[in-house]
């Protein structure tokens, strides 16, 4: 309920009909327009080419031709040409001469990448150096009556950071910063400025460093006064009441003078305050409260409820600007409570405890203007279908567009945010230090009315590579210096990430969980792979080749970060390849895998697990099941270890380009085989089985917030379906935590041979219903005696969305996968799972396309099963 006061009611009635009739069009703000009718060209050449705004140089020259694809081959080296010259861009635009009798008219570019001279009619108006921020400025005085003239000058990034690097007088570490590909030697300059690090290359990335106007460019119009921000900060939140403050910044052409700010809640009036005006900037706090609020919460707590809330401006009884935002009513914290291992580190989500799981998240294209509403929507979805709750925005791209948090807000997928650094040390002068301050200010202000957000991060893994307080620990960055150097260093790590960031979260989003650098522990120590406090990024598993298993004596308080890589799906890798490049060590492989063990050190878990396939089709199937396999156990581990580990956040969810990566889902936002078993892993209720040194142990996990009886139901069976062992529990089902249900010798139901052609099936069952299920093998895949004669039935009808797919075998389909060609893209809702012999099961398929559903029949879909590959 609304609380509604009857004299506010009259109050807003009045004003209304009072300005009813008389209302001027220059009373509200005007918005004009400006990304059309762009053209560019590199500075020293003379034909100008059309360009597209927002944009990149490089997606510019793709469409006219000038560029070969970048993602395709090996082209990427042929184009590092690009950021070594400065460009330019241009347009004309008409202005009717009322415009110009508006008090104020301010020039509005909310993203230009990076270094950018901004000129109004020849006259030098904006000089941009931070990607990350929106420049404005005030320029009725250089606007004329009829066609103006706007220019953005384009300096070339590198060329800039070689000038700061020189100033800087010795390189800083950056080791993801490919400058050698970039034809720059050992000069890693993307530290020096404010601009996605991604760009300049990473470990799944390209070096495709452009320049371009990032984000709409516009011109907005104004009289007396305008909202410039609008934060509805939350006071309190009970079951009865909400109290609020709708914190307004208001500009002011004209002083000592009074205007109307009002907050409604749709059509209902919640507040109302008469301002004192100043000229210039002001600040005015408006209270109010909300009766019986509805809370937002992630998916498995309920509905994640939004209130629509507007904040009205008036001045002489007419409106004169709004801001709207959607905001969500909710308790959050991070829970850091000293028990007897260490510390808690986990979310606490209106007073309910939540085990995190979810992933990281990159940008979804190297370059980000190319990112479609419909991109943002197929990512989100990916999530909220995995049984997602939270993802991770990593340090090392952008802050992302309002649609996206605008997503999470709706489908209750909370974020962990970083600010904008990531494996690098970064310079400490004033004027950098100045510019991180206007970002920090700036970001945090965008985003805060969003409920998704539930912690600012100061970086990713800098304080664990440089390891101040351990001598020996870390990267080797601090080795590289001297004592003066390495001081200076350190002292610019600590004025961003432990004074100028707190800061700033601290006045502009406060109540919100600062959290200084992932992974992150106490301050003066240095977080490894099992403290027992904060949280960690385990990378034994590949880095340092450790075994699957290894995720189970490897685990903290919130698993922040850890993977495996595959490649991406034979469509995926067509679009890059020609038929020569078919071999993982081509050189066209070789660049599409920027983790330079990549490739081989796949090959060499896949020979640990599976039986290496010949056939490239079928290495990169089985390099699919074996990523899953992992990413599968290291979830397991971690939800088996509630409540001492609270969160599993796998690396990573996207893909910037069509590359061999951790990625879940590939570039084209094809599910990989480890998405559709983080889904299952994610479920709100599983089983988990560990199988090692010759025992089997096996735990139930629930989200659920209330305890419930349950049966376990094993069945060991061989490949055809014959019954050769049976076990049924009574079991109790935890609360919001994970038990162990039973442990026992494999001897003790089958003997080594046995097992290649058993599987134990894991049946969890509550209320005469399966809950879960869970396909156990009691040996390594490569061992399993496979049947061959697999004959699986099919049939498909059609369905309002698309398809239903039934499929029957007669023996067990391992690792069963459905295929359509290239030319019927979509999404099947399971994929490389387990078949068993006799039992039906059915797939959705959906068409991306859903016009052409009916011409989709059984000779057109492909299953493939691991057996084939052998």
């Amino acid at each position: 309920m609304i609380k509604n006061n009857w004299h506010f009611a009259l109050l807003a009635l009045g004003l209304m009909l009072t300005g009813a009739g008389c209302k001027t069009q220059s009373a509200m703000m005007t918005t004009i327009n400006l990304n059309n009718n762009w053209t560019f060209r590199q500075v020293g050449q003379t034909t100008w080419l059309p360009a597209t705004v927002p944009g990149t140089v490089h997606t510019d020259l793709l469409a006219n031709g000038k560029i070969a694809d970048p993602f395709y081959r090996t082209n990427e080296k042929e184009l590092q040409w690009i950021d070594k010259a400065n460009w330019e861009y241009q347009t004309t635009f008409d202005i009717d001469p009322d415009l110009l009798d508006y008090e104020a008219i301010e020039l509005e570019c909310l993203g230009l990448d990076t270094y950018a001279d901004v000129y109004l009619n020849d006259s030098l108006v904006i000089l941009a150096d931070n990607f990350f921020v929106a420049w404005e400025k005030e320029v009725k005085k250089w606007l004329k009556p009829g066609i103006n003239h706007l220019r953005i000058l384009f300096h070339s990034p590198t060329q800039m950071g070689l000038q700061l690097l020189e100033k800087q007088g010795y390189p800083l570490p950056a080791t993801n910063d490919q400058s050698e590909l970039g034809g720059m030697s050992d000069k890693r300059v993307s530290v020096f400025m404010r601009k996605p690090g991604y760009h300049f290359g990473w470990d799944w990335g390209p070096r495709l460093v452009s320049s371009g106007i990032a984000r709409p460019i516009q011109l907005k119009a104004w009289n007396h006064v305008r909202l410039h921000e609008v934060f509805f900060q939350q006071n309190s939140l009970s079951d009865e009441k909400a109290q609020l403050t709708a914190r307004c910044e208001v500009e002011s052409t004209i002083g000592d003078a009074e205007a109307l700010l009002q907050i409604w809640y749709r059509d209902t009036l919640l507040a109302t305050q008469t301002v004192a005006l100043q000229q210039g900037s002001n600040e005015f706090h408006v209270p109010f409260e909300i009766f019986q609020p509805q809370r937002w919460q992630t998916r498995e707590l309920g509905t994640p409820f939004l209130y629509e809330l507007t904040a009205k401006l008036s001045y002489h009884r007419q409106l004169s600007d709004e801001r709207t935002h959607r905001i969500g009513l909710r308790t959050l914290r991070v829970v850091q409570t000293p028990d007897d291992k260490g510390s808690s580190f986990y979310l606490e989500l209106n007073g309910k405890p939540i085990f995190s799981k979810g992933a990281n998240y990159i940008p979804n294209d190297i370059f980000q203007t190319r990112v479609t509403a419909e991109n943002y929507r197929r990512v989100i979805q990916s999530t909220v279908d995995a049984n997602m709750n939270l993802l991770r925005i990593w340090g090392g791209g952008f802050y992302e567009e309002d649609l996206f948090y605008d997503l999470c807000d709706e489908n209750g997928i909370l974020v962990w945010q970083d600010f904008m650094f990531a494996c690098s040390m970064y310079p400490g002068d004033a004027a950098f230090l100045r510019n991180v301050e206007q970002e920090a200010v700036y970001n945090v202000k965008r985003l805060r009315n969003h409920p998704c957000i539930a912690l600012w991060c100061g970086n990713n893994e800098i304080d664990v590579a440089w390891s101040q307080y351990q001598e020996f620990s870390g990267w080797g960055w601090k080795q590289q210096y001297n004592n003066q150097q390495r001081k200076d260093i350190w002292q610019a790590y600590d004025a961003i990430f432990h004074k100028i960031l707190p800061t700033v979260v601290g006045a502009y989003h406060p109540g919100i969980f600062y959290w200084p650098s992932s992974p992150f522990a106490t301050p003066g120590t240095h977080a490894t792979n099992n403290t027992p406090s904060g949280d960690i990024h385990y990378w034994g598993v590949w880095h340092a080749e450790h075994p699957f298993t290894a995720y189970y004596d490897n685990i903290g308080r919130y698993m922040s970060e850890y993977g495996f890589q595959s490649f991406p799906e034979w469509k995926t890798v067509e679009s890059y390849t020609e038929p020569q490049d078919l071999d993982i060590e081509s050189e066209v492989m070789a660049a599409h895998q920027r983790s330079g063990i990549g490739n081989l050190r796949i090959r060499s878990y896949m020979q640990q697990h599976y039986q290496t396939p010949s056939d490239f089709k079928n290495l990169l199937y089985v390099g699919q099941l074996l990523q899953a396999e992992g990413i599968k156990m290291a979830i397991e581990a971690h939800r088996s270890a509630m409540p001492y580990c609270m969160g599993s956040l796998y690396w990573q969810i996207n893909d910037v380009w069509p590359v061999a990566s951790w990625s879940s889902t590939d570039y084209f936002q094809r599910w990989k085989a480890v998405h559709y078993f983080v889904k299952k892993a994610f479920e709100p209720v599983i089983t988990t089985a560990l199988v090692k040194d010759g025992q089997v142990q096996i735990k139930v996990v629930s989200d659920h917030l209330t305890a419930q009886e349950g049966h376990l139901v094993l069945t060991l069976q061989d490949f055809s379906g014959k019954v050769h062992w049976t076990k049924d529990t009574l079991v109790q089902i935890p609360a919001n935590s994970a038990a162990e249900l039973l442990r026992f010798p494999i001897a003790n139901i089958a003997d080594s041979n046995a097992v290649k052609q058993m599987v134990l099936v894991v049946d969890l069952q509550a209320k005469g219903q399966s809950v879960f299920r869970n396909l156990v093998y009691l040996t390594a895949p490569k061992n399993l005696a496979l049947p061959k004669g697999v004959a699986i039935q099919k049939e498909i009808l059609p369905t309002p969305e698309g398809f239903l797919i039934r499929l029957k075998s007669n023996l067990l389909g391992k690792n069963v996968y459905l295929e359509t060609p290239n030319g019927q893209e979509g999404h099947f809702s399971d994929n490389y799972f387990d078949l068993l012999p006799g039992e039906t099961v059915e797939v959705h398929f959906t068409p991306n396309n859903h016009a052409g559903s009916e011409r989709l029949q059984w000779p057109e879909v492909t299953v493939r099963t691991l057996a084939q590959t052998y």
